[in-house]
Order: structure tokens, then C-alpha cells, then sequence
């Protein structure tokens, strides 16, 4: 019998804990679920969200994993008592969920589509926009989120680049890395996608410099991590006018603050981190999935690296 220990907030538990019994059955796997331990050497698996009772993990010596509900792991990653192997949730419903996102926010922004939707006064300004192929997008990051991305942006026929920390290869995008394919991506960019994982080389990627390189009148669009962009120099970028636009998913502090200055700035557009939150089911089927390979003594998928950060 696996005993497979839910560690999560009480909210994130009452999503997650019917979905995971039925992955669970789903895989054939003899289990037993549950939110409290009284017995961490017997637990055998781990399902890990921030909010819930395990921050020490040297007790649970017989883990064989830590299994992510999370695409970040930046919360957990750094703790100096995790030894056992950690994974990051990746799942097909994510990946569908942060396309779709990025696609209807590049396609809004590319079209300009802001101008009808939010017309106070009747104004009949035909303004005609190019062609997807004549609008340059960069996206920076081409993890499995990333290049997911990048291939439907490209397949939409926009002239896109994808920047990386190591070399990549992806039909139809421009794949830049290192430093120079940075001031590349970002001096191509009339719209600048953000998909980094959040590390200590990535916090405040994109300051006052970098976002000068941006061309003018160039759109921001970040579902990966609030701390990529410096939000200082981005508002003071914005107020200037160098950047048309700001579109932004996620935020230094969530909730963002109802006194934060994005609230309230013309030229910045909040959604409540809803660009590719796990849904349940396919989370579930995820983890259900590498606790299936751990048992069977297969490789685990979506392994963080340790030293990357990710």
C-alpha cells in the first residue's frame, strides 16, 4: 500500500484530494491519501503546494519524491532539508491553458483590439493593423510553457524569436541564447513575451536597461513570474512612453495590493494569475503518473534540476 502524504492548504487540499483519488485508481496504484502525518518515515510520496504543514523534510526518509502541484518550484527548490528528488508539475491542460493565454493577449495587442473594446465616445478610427507576419514577438524562456508558446505564435504567421539560457532549435522561431541573443530578443520585440522560471540569475531581468533596449511603443506580456520585471522601472518606462503596454499575470505579492500603482495605470492590464494554474484533473493524472514510475523503478519526468533552480 503507497502511503502518498497531501501536503497543501486546507483550500488547495479540498481541490485536489477527490481528483487524486481518482488518478490514483485510474493507475492501478494500492494507496492511502491522506493531509496529516503522524509518521513521516512510513510516507512513500509527497504531493507538495506552498500553504501546507511540511517545511521540514528531513523526517520523511523514506520519500521518493516531491511531487510539485506547482510549475515554479522557487518556494521549495532552496530548502536546505529537501534531498528528495523534486518534481515540477507539467501537464497537457497547463501547456493548453498558457497558449491560449499568451495567443489571446499577443492577438488583442497585435490588433489593437483595446481601442473598441474600451471606447467611451463614438469614434470611427479605422485603424488597420499589419499582418501577424510584419509584427515581430520574442518570447524569452523556451521551456516546454515557452516553446508550446512560440510554436503557436509562429504558427499564427507572426515573426517570432525565442531567447534562452542554452541553445534551442523550434520550426519556424529564431532561437537566440547568451547575452547577445538577449539584447536581440529584446530589440526585435514589438511584443515581449515572459516565460522564465524565477531564479537568481532571472529577478529583475528586465530593468531600467534592458526595458530601454525594448523599441518604442513596445508591449510587455508576463504570465511566467512577477520579480522578472523591475515594476519601478517598468512603470517609469511606461509613464514616459517608451513601452505602449503592460499586460501582467503575476505580481511580486498575490493578491496584488489594491493600492499598487498597476491597478490604475493607464497603459497596464492585471489579470488575477490565471494564465495556466493547474487544473485538478490533469494535475492529478500527472502525478499519478511519475508515482506509477516511481513504483515501477522508471526515471521520473519533469525532474528540477537543482542547480538550474528548475
Amino acid at each position: 500500500m503507497i502511503q502518498i502524504l497531501l501536503s497543501a492548504s486546507p483550500a488547495c487540499r479540498a481541490r485536489y484530494e477527490a481528483p487524486l483519488r481518482r488518478a490514483l485508481d485510474a493507475a492501478g496504484l494500492r494507496h492511502v491519501l491522506f493531509s496529516e502525518c503522524d509518521d513521516p518515515a512510513s510516507v512513500d510520496y509527497i504531493v507538495f503546494a506552498p500553504g501546507g504543514p511540511v517545511t521540514d523534510f528531513s523526517p520523511f526518509r523514506r520519500a521518493k519524491a516531491v511531487l510539485s502541484l506547482w510549475a515554479g518550484v522557487e518556494r521549495i527548490v532552496s530548502n536546505p532539508t529537501l534531498t528528495q528528488p523534486l518534481i515540477r508539475m507539467v501537464n497537457p491542460g497547463m501547456t493548453e491553458g498558457m497558449v491560449e493565454w499568451v495567443t489571446g493577449h499577443v492577438l488583442r495587442h497585435h490588433l489593437g483590439t483595446d481601442a473598441h473594446v474600451c471606447r467611451k465616445t463614438p469614434e470611427w478610427n479605422p485603424i488597420i493593423p499589419p499582418l501577424a507576419r510584419e509584427r515581430r514577438v520574442s518570447v524569452l524562456g523556451l521551456g516546454i510553457l515557452g516553446s508550446a508558446c512560440a510554436r503557436a505564435l509562429a504558427a499564427l504567421n507572426f515573426d517570432v524569436a525565442g531567447w534562452s539560457r542554452s541553445a534551442k532549435t523550434i520550426a519556424r522561431v529564431r532561437c537566440l541564447h547568451g547575452d547577445a541573443g538577449l539584447t536581440e530578443a529584446l530589440e526585435r520585440a514589438d511584443i515581449l513575451v515572459l516565460l522564465l522560471p524565477l531564479t537568481s540569475e532571472t529577478e529583475n531581468l528586465l530593468n531600467a536597461r534592458r526595458l530601454a533596449l525594448l523599441p518604442r511603443g513596445a508591449v510587455i506580456v508576463n504570465p511566467g513570474r512577477g520579480p522578472l520585471i523591475d515594476d519601478d522601472a517598468l512603470l517609469a518606462a511606461l509613464d514616459r512612453g517608451h513601452l505602449g503596454h503592460a499586460t501582467l499575470d503575476v505580481f511580486r505579492r498575490e493578491p496584488l495590493p489594491g493600492d499598487h500603482p498597476f491597478w490604475h495605470h493607464p497603459r497596464v492590464t492585471v489579470t488575477p494569475h490565471v494564465a495556466s494554474d493547474s487544473r485538478p484533473e490533469h494535475a492529478a493524472r500527472a502525478i499519478a503518473e511519475n508515482i506509477r514510475r516511481g513504483e515501477r523503478g522508471k526515471p521520473f519526468r519533469d525532474l528540477v534540476d537543482r542547480t538550474a533552480g528548475y
